[in-house]
């Protein structure tokens, strides 16, 4: 009898501490905690980007009445705006080599350096060591070593009667600041790499090996397999990078005379001395768009890898 009495109240005791309420306390300190950083999500992020999407067909100039023009702006936008092109082939290339040159040959470097090579840390500091710094500081950098007139490069090809000017030919400029902008992106695809090579189990490779893989098909169809998530997060970062290019274009000539893009254009609009404000936002909202394509797109193979697992 008293055995069932302790065992009656443990168990109430029990199930009142299953169904404890939140007290006003409680529900204050969430609601600081939660609803804060969701107010400010809301109002830096979302709520500029909406007001963008609505402005973007409208004419404004930040100053006057807002009139509404529809699609005139994304009409104006694609067939009679000269630098918007120029500015999307740019970024397609910054993808590209971003992509294709920058992030295979930082998979290389992680390789070499996972291996165990002389000197690695070494190699690793050195090589990391433009990740910290800004675009803005790589693009005083590269002023530094492309100058036309004081350049390391044209001191070192000993042109100093008839310079070549790396950074005012448009032929030419866009190269040179790409080659600039895939320098700081391979120390942070290595760094990255590195990581999920570190966590790579050595027993596939030993059986690799023992089934009588190469090195290289045991890089290929064991290694690089394990490493998707690794994958996936560079290839996201690379877009990101690609898509929000203007530190560096804008600090060697404001994005212009052959390095135009994107952003420049949405910066030049919106605060620059024409304040276009409504076709800014336009240019803002094929930015936008471009970025949640890529965006949804790794979500749904997220998705479906998880499910598949």
């Amino acid at each position: 009898m008293e055995y069932s009495a302790v065992a009656l109240i443990t168990a109430r005791r029990g199930g009142r501490r299953g169904s404890r309420r939140f007290t006003a306390r409680d529900l204050v300190v969430l609601g600081v905690l939660l609803g804060l950083p969701v107010l400010l999500d809301i109002a830096i992020v979302w709520g500029p980007t909406l007001a963008s999407v609505v402005l973007s067909f409208t004419s404004w100039d930040g100053i006057g009445d807002i009139k509404w023009v529809g699609t005139q702006n994304y009409t104006n936008l694609f067939t009679n705006y000269p630098p918007f092109w120029p500015a999307v082939r740019h970024n397609l290339m910054w993808l590209g080599v971003l992509g294709l040159v920058a992030t295979p040959f930082g998979l290389l470097l992680a390789v070499l350096i996972d291996r165990g090579v002389r000197f690695s840390r070494f190699y690793q500091s050195t090589l990391y060591m433009p990740v910290v710094l800004s675009l803005a500081v790589v693009g005083f950098i590269a002023q530094l070593v492309f100058s036309r007139d004081q350049g390391a490069l044209n001191a070192l090809l000993g042109n100093r009667n008839n310079p070549t000017d790396w950074l005012g030919d448009p032929d030419l400029n866009i190269w040179m600041i790409l080659l600039a902008a895939a320098w700081r992106h391979t120390g942070y695809v290595m760094i990255l790499y590195l990581a999920g090579l570190k966590a790579v189990d050595p027993s596939l490779k030993e059986a690799a090996a023992i089934d009588g893989a190469s090195e290289r098909q045991a890089f290929f169809r064991v290694v690089l397999p394990t490493l998707r998530p690794v994958n996936v997060i560079v290839g996201v970062i690379t877009v990101i990078e690609s898509l929000r290019a203007f530190d560096i274009v804008y600090a060697v000539n404001h994005g212009r005379n052959g390095l135009e893009v994107l952003s420049v254009l949405v910066t030049d609009n919106i605060i620059g001395e024409a304040s276009r404000i409504g076709f800014g936002s336009a240019i803002a909202v094929v930015l936008l768009t471009v970025s949640l394509g890529f965006v949804i797109t790794y979500l749904v193979q997220e998705i479906r890898g998880e499910k598949n697992r």
